[in-house]
């Protein structure tokens, strides 16, 4: 049996850890290479406690969705509350307290008309979701050759099949899975007038075969942190209305507080026709994802033919303790002030990061909301770099060419100076010569 290569970052590893490593295959792991995982046996508000009793700040709020920190008393005990009565109970023809609450939340949060919540487990099965709603939008408005979609260079949307299509080709390993994933149209994003007048002439042109536009709106997260002004969003809006094709916009990882607003749609004051949420909406406590349609859109699937219903059921869709982990996060970005400590983080990355522009090797350096981007040329030992991170007491996981930070919005002035600083001091470690 494989076993992976030794962590000089451990010395003694837990015998769970040590049983349980062969068989515990990871995300996004060479698992042949790639040194044994931190155990971790802890969290509490921004911080991983090992085994061994080490402490780090968490400067990526696992994958970004501890928005209040970890352990929020407040999300503890309604997820505890909710377990002593119903941990679950299946919607198809049931539904519980929870979950109409948590739906009916949501609407009055989101810009528009997004009324209609259909929940499921994660991000990537919320894109999903949406697309294959806008395919039967327009089947049954009568439209069956529409089907493809466009997205754009840069983007990430997950990494199912379907959504891999939609992928930027090189992020999406298109030419891995080539002739098993969809063929979609991949596109520049239109950050300025030649490139809006480029796609405008594309969509013209196929429109009568495209079901939707799908992007990340303010920031393309796994793509490389790459941020676009609000316009962009926009141009994106009017060409959809313009050729008469449905907005997908993807907020799994801009929503809920993170580029600044509630949503980052909020920033060009545009309502999506489909848009999903996932990451932050328990609080970075239990796996849940809505897709939200317009009326114009929900209404599409109305009408005395079983066949126009949406027929998609994950098992585990509205699950009561999901539901009340994130109707507790919702509660808190209530009555917590959350926006303002965006903000204040967004002040601090600004300051605090500035200085990396004179590492040799840095490319750029860009801050919105609470995220913090290092763009470095490459990254030719992203193992060795994380090494350095646990030994400066922080956790941060480099990818592709950059180092970033989206910490939780609850860090303080201290701790947040602490994970910039060693993004700085890393950096210049592992500068070229």
């Amino acid at each position: 049996m494989s076993v992976p290569p030794a962590n000089p970052l451990i010395n003694n590893p837990p015998d769970w850890l040590t049983r349980g490593a062969p068989h515990l295959w990871l995300p996004y792991t060479q698992m042949q290479t790639t040194p044994m995982a931190l155990p971790v046996v802890k969290t509490d508000g921004v911080r991983l406690t090992l085994d061994d009793g080490r402490k780090l700040i968490d400067g990526v709020s696992s994958w970004w969705t501890a928005a209040h920190g970890y352990n929020h008393p407040h999300i503890r005990e309604a997820v505890t509350a909710q377990l002593e009565k119903m941990p679950h109970v299946m919607l198809g023809g049931l539904a519980h307290e929870q979950a109409c609450r948590l739906a009916s939340r949501l609407a009055d949060k989101l810009p528009g008309d997004l009324a209609h919540v259909f929940f499921s487990e994660s991000g990537s099965v919320s894109v999903e979701i949406g697309m294959k709603i806008a395919v039967q939008y327009w089947i049954n408005s009568g439209q069956p050759g529409r089907t493809r979609f466009v997205s754009f260079k840069g983007g990430y949307h997950g990494d199912t099949l379907a959504t891999m299509s939609v992928c930027d080709p090189e992020e999406g390993m298109h030419s891995l899975f080539k002739g098993a994933i969809a063929e979609q149209f991949i596109c520049e994003l239109p950050t300025d007038e030649d490139k809006a007048a480029a796609l405008d002439a594309f969509l013209a042109e196929h429109k009568s075969e495209i079901a939707g536009i799908v992007t990340e709106p303010l920031v393309q997260g796994a793509g490389g942190m790459l941020i676009h002004a609000p316009i962009t969003l926009k141009r994106l809006r009017n060409l959809a209305d313009k050729h008469g094709i449905l907005l997908l916009v993807d907020e799994i990882f801009t929503g809920f507080g993170r580029t600044g607003t509630m949503f980052a749609c909020e920033a060009a004051g545009i309502t999506p026709d489909i848009m999903t949420l996932s990451k932050a909406l328990t609080g970075g406590t239990l796996p849940l994802a809505a897709t939200i349609a317009r009326a114009p859109v929900f209404e599409a699937f109305l009408g005395d033919e079983a066949g126009k219903a949406l027929m998609h059921g994950p098992t585990y869709t509205g699950n009561a303790l999901a539901c009340a982990a994130a109707n507790a996060s919702l509660d808190l970005f209530e009555t917590e002030p959350r926006l303002d400590q965006v903000a204040a983080i967004e002040a601090q990355l600004k300051s605090g990061l500035e200085p990396a522009r004179d590492i040799p090797g840095v490319v750029d350096v860009r801050v919105l909301g609470a995220i913090g981007v290092i763009e470095l040329e490459s990254i030719a030992e992203p193992d060795a770099m994380k090494r350095h991170f646990v030994e400066e007491g922080v956790w941060i996981r480099p990818f592709r060419n950059i180092v970033y930070t989206t910490p939780p919005f609850t860090i303080g002035e201290d701790d947040l100076a602490q994970l910039t600083s060693a993004m700085l001091k890393v950096c210049a470690e592992f500068a070229p010569a």
